[in-house]
């Protein structure tokens, strides 16, 4: 997604951006809103969570079966929000399901040269989306018009830059936009659900964890496990399970202990549907030899008011929080 004018004004006038996350799971649609001062930018604030249940049957696996149902939690989700946060531009992204969605990460200077626009950005950025497609076309297989594509350039300085490309068969976002749109709310981006989740971690990590530790992040969901190895912030590994070259949740873990080894592990996601393949927070723990800790929204951003839901310290509030914190950070 390309840079918007409205981006460079809030930095140049120092206002308060506000963001939200939309997470629809299969049973629950959770919701993270997320501020920060463009000027400020360790300071961010967690202004509201929500997590309102599904009428059943709302969903058949990754599809929405029931789209007024959605349309009806989203507008419930949404009713409790903070004056403050409403009467402000809000940046809304939702995540599209894991299954559903194709995710891939791309030198920056390699689009550059296809694009023949230069590396280093400002507006020449929306120069990159020719190649942006093409990509999107190539790890899909699908043609363009049958595709809906998002992506982002990462913030890391040059010449290591990257560009992160999310693609899905239209009718996925089509109905999702719709959902949303029944409810009032515009949707500004959608990511996958694995990549929202370890943008949350990489920023649980940033706070939690000593500058340059290797770490483990997991991501738990409705179609398996997804795991990275983070060196220096930098991705050194990932598995996901089931996959055929794992035999069990086990041999995929120990996929992820090459290179230097990690002293904890990040976790988020739906942690009970680990019982499901008879592991645990503490088998995971065994396996990679390291300490175990569950994502939690709470600990990452200065509480603007009392808040009571659950999602706070839930690790299934991930994927909603790397959605919101997107949408502060571009």
């Amino acid at each position: 997604m390309a840079f918007k004018n409205s981006w460079l004004q809030a930095m140049q006038s120092g206002r308060q951006r506000f963001a939200a996350g939309i997470d629809i799971g299969s049973q629950s649609v959770r919701l993270v809103v997320l501020s920060q001062r463009s000027r400020a930018r360790g300071a961010l604030h967690l202004e509201y969570a929500s997590t309102v249940p599904l009428a059943a049957g709302a969903m058949a696996g990754t599809e929405i079966a029931d789209r007024q149902a959605v349309a009806r939690a989203l507008r419930d989700a949404f009713a409790g929000l903070p004056r403050a946060c409403a009467t402000h531009a809000l940046q809304c992204a939702m995540a599209l399901p894991a299954s559903a969605t194709l995710t891939t990460t791309v030198p920056l200077a390699r689009l550059a040269a296809q694009s023949h626009c230069a590396e280093d950005g400002g507006y020449a950025l929306a120069g990159l989306a020719p190649a942006v497609l093409g990509e999107a076309e190539r790890i899909a297989g699908l043609e363009r018009h049958a595709l809906a594509v998002d992506w982002f350039v990462d913030e890391a300085p040059s010449p290591v830059r990257s560009v992160t490309i999310a693609t899905t068969a239209r009718q996925h976002l089509e109905a999702r936009m719709e959902c949303a749109a029944t409810a009032g709310i515009s949707l500004s981006a959608v990511d996958g659900e694995p990549h929202a989740a370890l943008r949350a971690m990489r920023y649980a990590a940033s706070r939690e964890l000593d500058p340059h530790e290797p770490y483990a992040a997991l991501w738990i969901g409705t179609d398996g496990v997804y795991g990275w190895h983070i060196v220096d912030d930098s991705i050194a590994g990932e598995m996901r399970y089931p996959a055929p070259e794992h035999t069990d949740l086990a041999d995929a873990l120990r996929d992820l202990v090459h290179g230097p080894v990690f002293d904890c592990t990040l976790v988020s996601g739906e942690v009970d549907l680990l019982d499901g393949v008879g592991f645990s927070l503490a088998d995971i723990a065994d396996v990679l030899g390291c300490t175990v800790l569950p994502f939690e929204c709470a600990a990452l951003g200065g509480l603007v008011r009392p808040l009571s839901d659950a999602l706070l310290h839930e690790p299934a509030g991930a994927v909603a929080f790397g959605l919101a914190l997107r949408g502060v950070f571009e």
